[in-house]
């Protein structure tokens, strides 16, 4: 929204300057991007009156123009083909500056003495139109300086508006705030009723729950279609950024800058039998005013009359209804549209025009029948004409807001402060709202154009923005933060993601919704809840587990030439149990690609299961028994089989770790497999209690056993065993050698412990070693059928 400081001040002039000025607007909520000067600075530029034009006598193009600029008539040899004599035009007489530090003098062109220059407005910065001299449509004085003229000396505050403000959208919401916060009368400009000179009316019709209620409109017939717009109107609309165009077209436009109301002016020849509002039917087509030809959606709000569609409401209107050179006979119209009914309908077009961009936040119910006068006042001064009636068509819906309460307790619970209740009062009053005060506070009615305004937070918010947030105190918060419990008897999150990270893991957060087919393809048994309104087709269900996350993250790694990846997560998957969802939080992992960084000093050696497995046992240490934990040889359908474990914490599974399922792995296009686990939290990291142990001042004894075993025997099978048949003494079991190879008989394997032994009371004899090995021996022959090597 471009303000023009002048306009502003004659609606309401307040103590201040413009730097202060736009801070008040900041203040309140209305942000001011920049502040900008109306015109650049030039200076010789005076009116002159062109009083003759003649044919340069060597140039075809060239004109000899006599120009009276007040103290003498000089001539000025002009290249502009819209010259002509009589006109009013900017002069830059002999020593003038103009913008671009260029410097007027006399000059022979072509032969011909040449006084000046008839400039344009590109020339002095007030557009982009170069392709004539800028002619001035009303009166003045040749001599007089042209920036008094056009009141040239005067500031662009250009305002970023919140889409909630819609109300400021206009020089009257604007001037509107300045009051409030300085607390002065608004000064607004009357629409006085236009007498009517003919009594023609055109009927309009409005479609029941079409979502236009109110619909003003009024005929203005035998315009001048000669007549130009003012100069001073052309400015208003330049500083509001939009280009005259017609006098009609002009007014309509000046109009919405003023009040925020758009409107439309149709050439009344080209309407037949009356206006409907309604929504389009089905394969109904409009072409727009820029020459489009757009397909219509049976949700669009239209403009039509007998002959078909003529607009698409609040939008634009259709090309064969626009105002042209000879259009005589005027229809204009000013119509509150509902902001749901326009909304998102512009963009759906490729459109953004001033019209919709107001709709569709709201503009004020009950001020098309002004807009209309004002509009019919401003043509009739311009171009001439006589008005019909102005006709109001109200569907007679009820446009009234309810109030909303505003508790002076929850004022100074949300502000810190305590207001005067006179201060509140006032401000809601000048806020055009219509206050009622109760024992708790007050009732505060809103006006209709302030759509934004419904919950009591609402009201809080304009008591503060208008008060001042800058009268607001900085405090201390007085309120104790409360300590946050920490469990010895779990492990923290914050651990686990620190081992992960310092092993070289990167913690990543993807979507709690995936795609359905990879969901499918990976946890084929699960029924996961699909999402009613769905983000995409690629996340509509919700995960009953966080490996199709991390592996669509390596895939968008690997299409980014990341060949390595460790990456975890800690989340939420969602598993349906009847009528509810159960959730459950994880820790899920995934390595891939080589053991180590690219480096000199090692291989480039592919990570296996055992790399993923240590990973786990890693994490399990830190709840203080790992050895409460046990690796189950399982089939899993997100994994590979035989290379799949179940972790279980006693009777209970807490948790999977494997290699990617082969199919999987194709079906995902993966050159290796990646290996992942996924470990429910709650179950798993419970934590075992320390207890203080006394530290043995006595040295310990390694022994080492060699046995046979059959394949089958797993390796923690091996260590339940020894753990079972062991002594007290025994503080560490070492597998350190498993052997398969030439001396090993077929579905045998060689295994080598080492049992570290150690007394807390003595030191060990070689007797008491031995008895130590020799129970152990005998365990692991009786339980596992394991036989002894010499």
């Amino acid at each position: 929204m471009r303000i023009s400081e002048a306009w502003l001040r004659e609606w309401v002039d307040p103590p201040v300057d413009t730097t202060e000025l736009a801070a008040q607007l900041t203040m309140a909520g209305l942000e001011v991007a920049a502040i900008d000067p109306a015109a650049p600075d030039f200076s010789g530029v005076v009116l002159g009156r062109v009083k003759a034009v003649a044919p340069h006598p060597d140039a075809d193009k060239l004109r000899v123009c006599e120009v009276d600029t007040g103290d003498a008539t000089v001539n000025i040899v002009c290249g502009a083909a819209n010259v002509a004599a009589g006109q009013l035009v900017p002069v830059a007489i002999v020593g003038a500056k103009l913008p671009g530090d260029l410097k007027i003098r006399k000059a022979k062109l072509r032969g011909v003495e040449s006084n000046g220059m008839i400039c344009s407005a590109r020339e002095l910065g007030l557009g982009d139109d170069a392709d004539g001299i800028m002619v001035l449509a009303g009166k003045g004085r040749p001599g007089d300086p042209f920036r008094d003229y056009l009141k040239l000396d005067d500031n662009i505050i250009e305002v970023e508006l919140t889409p909630n403000r819609g109300d400021c959208l206009g020089m009257a919401g604007i001037a509107r705030e300045v009051g409030v916060i300085n607390r002065l009368d608004v000064t607004a400009i009357s629409t006085p009723a236009v007498p009517q000179a003919v009594d023609d009316v055109f009927p309009v019709t409005l479609a029941e729950g079409a979502g236009c209620p109110i619909f003003a409109g009024r005929i203005i017939r035998g315009i001048d279609p000669a007549a130009s717009t003012p100069a001073w109107l052309q400015e208003r609309l330049r500083r509001g950024g939009i280009r005259p165009i017609s006098p009609v077209v002009d007014v309509t436009n000046y109009v919405m800058l003023e009040s925020g109301q758009p409107m439309h002016g149709y050439d009344l020849r080209t309407l037949d039998g009356g206006i409907n509002v309604r929504r389009a039917q089905p394969g109904e087509k409009l072409t727009l005013l820029d020459g489009r030809d757009v397909k219509l959606d049976e949700d669009v709000l239209v403009i039509a009359d007998a002959s078909g569609v003529k607009g698409l409401a609040g939008i634009m209107g259709g090309e064969d209804t626009g105002v042209r050179d000879d259009t005589v006979d005027v229809f204009f119209e000013a119509a509150f549209f509902e902001p749901l009914i326009i909304a998102g309908r512009a963009r759906r077009f490729g459109l953004h025009t001033d019209a919709s961009h107001r709709f569709e936040r709201g503009v004020m119910p009950g001020g098309q029948l002004a807009a209309v006068e004002r509009a019919t006042e401003l043509l009739l001064e311009i171009a001439g004409g006589k008005p019909g009636p102005a006709e109001l068509t109200d569907t007679g819906g009820e446009m009234a807001r309810d109030a909303v309460s505003l508790r002076r307790s929850q004022l100074h619970r949300l502000l810190g402060i305590d207001v005067p209740d006179s201060d509140v009062s006032e401000i809601l009053q000048r806020l055009e709202m219509t206050v009622e005060e109760y024992a708790e506070g007050w009732h505060a009615t809103p006006p209709a154009f302030r759509f934004d305004i419904e919950i009591e937070a609402d009201l809080i918010e304009e008591v503060a923005r208008i008060y001042g947030y800058d009268r607001i105190p900085e405090t201390d918060a007085t309120e104790q933060l409360p300590a946050r419990p920490d469990s010895e008897t779990r492990v923290p999150e914050r651990e686990l993601e620190s081992l992960l990270m310092a092993r070289g893991f990167r913690e990543v957060v993807t979507y709690s919704f995936i795609d359905p087919r990879l969901q499918t393809l990976l946890d084929p048994g699960a029924d996961a809840l699909a999402l009613s309104n769905p983000i995409s087709s690629e996340q509509s269900v919700m995960r009953t587990s966080l490996l199709p996350g991390l592996l669509d993250t390596l895939r968008r790694n690997l299409s980014r030439q990341q060949e390595r990846a460790r990456i975890f997560e800690i989340g939420l998957r969602y598993i349906p149990q009847d009528t509810e969802i159960k959730q459950e939080k994880c820790l899920a992992g995934l390595v891939y690609g080589t053991r180590y960084p690219e480096q000199w000093g090692a291989g480039g050696e592919e990570v296996d299961y055992f790399d993923a497995k240590g990973e786990v046992e890693a994490l399990l240490q830190l709840t203080g028994e790992p050895g409460a934990f046990a690796f189950e040889a399982a089939s899993h359908p997100t994994l590979h089989p035989g290379q799949a474990a179940r972790i279980t914490r006693g009777d209970a599974v807490v948790g999977w770790l494997g290699a990617l399922h082969p199919a999987h792995q194709h079906a995902l296009e993966l050159a290796k497999p990646p290996f992942l686990f996924e470990i429910l939290v709650d179950d798993a990291f419970r934590a075992k209690i320390p207890v203080s142990g006394g530290i043995s001042r006595y040295p310990a004894v390694r022994r080492d056993i060699s046995l046979f075993l059959d394949e089958s025997v797993s390796a923690a099978s091996v260590l339940a065993c020894v753990k079972k048949h062991a002594p007290e003494v025994l503080r560490q079991i070492k597998i350190f050698d498993v052997y398969r190879d030439q001396g090993v008989d077929s579905g045998l394997k060689s295994v080598a412990l080492g049992l570290i032994l150690q007394d807390y009371c003595s030191t060990l004899t070689d007797g008491e070693a031995d008895s130590a090995v020799a129970a152990v021996s005998t365990g692991l022959v009786k339980d596992l059928n394991a036989k002894i090597r010499d």
